[in-house]
């Protein structure tokens, strides 16, 4: 799993914020750095900002990225860039594929992962501050959404986890539903998103769906990462129009970074400025109306009725060499063509009044960026916990398809084990029923993997967006699931006993049903756990199976407990194996009080379940059924608790494992250097 950044706060998410990653204190004056920032909680009846029509001004200078590439040292993504946003304009990050767009909308929204290397400086209103939660916003280019909810209810549940207390319900829905318009989706408001088997939103609705969450803060500063990915011409246009626009509906000078990788002629007459860029280097920084003169006086002028966009992009693309033969203009390779293009912007007018615009901005007299408040801790809880149940209910793989399972293994396992008997030889048999119950109710809940996976994905991509913290998650995840888990347990549990006629009594049926739901709702825990480190829900699914299958091998059943191997099996093994306490409290529950007679003629003889609980199966007597019952309860809340560890370690490991990674030393005595000569 990819690392989560911390942030929303656990458990007081008003305090959190999220910010730009710092890098290793050994790095050299130019370093990127972070001064913290004082919250200020805007007690309006809207999200508020502080001196709203100024807006964000967003600067950076010699910003280098560079990952480890071995024994060579370290590999350049980017390589000095520079250059600025400003409030209510649009800037488009271009270039081909892998030239760097995303690293450098990652690196401005302070997004890099642990394994690169940051450093220059980057400046908000000619400071050096945090990107401060709803202030700021970050669309990514996958569009991360539970696909069981409708247009309305994604932005409507997003808008009541995102805006504070201090607005009342019918000002959040009023805020969403101006966001809403605002994107133009009111037609498709109750239309499902919709996903793989199910027919949704267009991908274009669905883009603009991501869009809204974003803005539903009106944050000022906002990144898109491939805004108009995998959408047509049409789609294309109708999405970036409607974000060129926000400025003019809510009225707020937002700042807006997009890369995107070739606009229409459309789609490019709709950008203010244009950051142009090829292995990691500035082809061209400025103004979208002066770039074709720039090209043209270096001997690539666009050819007439040709896109301005696709000339550009063609040039600078070394991925697909021109014929030698033939080359660009003058015979060029686009190497030559890629060097004569940076050797002359680094020395063009146009650079140099980058350099200019990006000085007048740090002398600017600007305020800090102010956080917003979220909702508080239980209001989230409560909307996840119902956001939650609803994704449940309607998704069939998630309950309702292991719900049909295990009725029908229910209804098999009543009639091939009907009316049991209390005869010696019913012994066995009921042995094997509850062994087998338990086994087949822990290998089937991983059938809900893939489902419970979506989920995380979303989890991520709100909680790096600070929308909430991972308790919250954890506590609305596990609230919306009870009723569905309690009806798994219940209905094949009470068609298993009493058509099997196992221990009649009101205690014990209670207890037969709780500990079924104590197993299914452990065994849940794991697959978080698992989730949360193996992303991949095919190697999840196997690591889950691997896990159940050892507790199971070794829960004293298969092997009788005084014949488990003492080192490693035995101890610690066995008694970290949840299923040797489910055997335990099931096989107690069933055969204490219960005498069993044989069916042999002339032989009568009768055996207390006491007797076969020690002697048969050597189960622990010194402590009654619902201490295990107890200890299964104690190793679920253990799970969720050690998930919870998880998360947060790897949060908070993060800028170490990026210190580690990135020592000075190696970065000093690399062989990234400024040259036009890196490839």
């Amino acid at each position: 799993m990819s690392t989560l950044q911390p942030h929303a706060g656990d458990g007081e998410p008003n305090n959190s914020s999220r910010t730009l990653p710092t890098t290793s204190i050994l790095e050299f004056d130019a370093s990127f750095e972070v001064e913290t920032m004082k919250p200020t909680i805007v007690e309006t009846g809207e999200v508020g900002h502080a001196d709203q029509d100024e807006g964000v001004f967003l600067t950076w200078e010699d910003l280098w990225v560079t990952v480890s590439n071995g024994k060579n040292g370290r590999k350049p993504i980017l390589q000095g860039l520079k250059g600025y946003a400003k409030p209510g304009q649009l800037l488009a990050i271009m270039g081909p594929s892998g030239c760097g767009k995303s690293t450098l909308l990652d690196a401005l929204a302070g997004r890099l992962g642990s394994k690169t290397k940051q450093t220059g400086k980057i400046l908000i209103n000619g400071r050096k501050q945090a990107l401060a939660y709803g202030a700021s916003a970050y669309v990514t280019e996958d569009d991360t959404i539970l696909t069981t909810l409708t247009v309305k209810e994604a932005v409507y549940y997003s808008a009541h986890l995102q805006l504070p207390d201090s607005m009342s319900k019918s000002e959040k829905q009023e805020r969403a539903d101006f966001t809403i318009r605002e994107m133009g989706l009111q037609n498709a408001i109750n239309t499902r998103i919709g996903g793989w088997g199910s027919k949704g939103v267009s991908g274009g609705q669905k883009r603009r769906v991501s869009i809204c969450i974003q803005i539903l803060t009106h944050p000022r500063l906002l990144f898109l990462d491939e805004p108009t990915s995998g959408l047509d011409g049409a789609a294309s246009y109708h999405v970036m129009s409607r974000i060129s626009n926000l400025n003019k509906k809510d009225g707020i000078q937002r700042t807006i970074v997009a890369s995107i990788h070739q606009p229409s002629n459309e789609i490019f007459q709709l950008f203010h400025n244009l950051c142009l860029l090829s292995s990691g280097k500035t082809i061209y920084f400025g103004p979208v109306s002066d770039a074709n003169k720039f090209f043209s006086s270096n001997g690539f002028p666009c050819p007439s009725l040709h896109s301005r966009s696709d000339h550009f992009v063609k040039t600078i693309n070394k991925d697909f060499e021109q014929d030698p033969e033939k080359g660009l203009a003058g015979g060029l390779s686009t190497k030559e063509a890629i060097h004569i293009l940076v050797k002359s912007y680094d020395s063009s007018e146009t650079c140099q009044q980058v350099q200019k615009e990006i000085a007048q901005i740090k002398k600017r007299d600007s305020n800090t960026m102010e956080k917003e408040c979220h909702a508080d801790f239980f209001t989230q809880c409560l909307i996840l916990t119902r956001r939650s149940f609803i994704n449940m209910y309607r998704e069939v793989g998630y309950y309702w398809l292991r719900l049909l399972i295990y009725g029908a293994l229910a209804l098999s396992l009543s009639t091939m084990f009907f009316d049991i008997g209390s005869t010696t030889a019913s012994i066995q048999a009921r042995g094997s029923l509850l062994v087998f119950v338990v086994t087949f109710l822990s290998f089937i809940t991983i059938a809900g993997f893939p489902s419970f996976q979506e989920d995380m994905k979303v989890f991520e991509r709100e909680r790096l967006n600070g929308h909430y913290g991972v308790a919250t998650f954890i506590i609305g995840n596990m609230l919306s699931a009870v009723p569905f888990l309690l009806l798994m347990s219940l209905i094949p549990g009470a068609l298993v006993y009493y058509l099997v006629g196992l221990h009649q009594g009101h205690e014990q049926f209670v207890y037969f049903i709780s500990m079924l739901f104590i197993c299914v709702f452990l065994v849940e825990g794991i697959m978080m756990i698992v989730t949360s480190m193996v992303p991949n829900f095919l190697m999840g699914i196997i690591v889950c199976s691997g896990i159940l299958g050892v507790m199971m091998l070794d829960a004293g059943f298969y092997r009788l407990p005084s014949d488990i191997p003492k080192p490693f099996w035995k101890y610690p093994l066995h008694y970290m194996s949840f299923h040797k306490y489910a055997y335990q409290g099931l096989f107690k529950n069933e055969f204490q009080g219960l005498t069993f007679t044989s069916n042999q003629v002339g032989r009568p003889m009768t055996i207390g379940g006491e007797d076969i609980l020690t002697e048969i199966w050597q189960m622990e007597m010194n402590y009654s059924k619902w201490v295990d019952f107890a200890i299964l309860v104690g190793m679920a809340v253990l799970y969720r608790i050690l998930f919870f560890t998880i998360i947060k370690s790897f949060e908070k490991a993060k800028p170490i494992v990026s210190a580690i990674n990135c020592p000075q030393a190696n970065f000093r005595f690399t062989k990234v250097t400024r040259s036009s000569e890196i490839d």
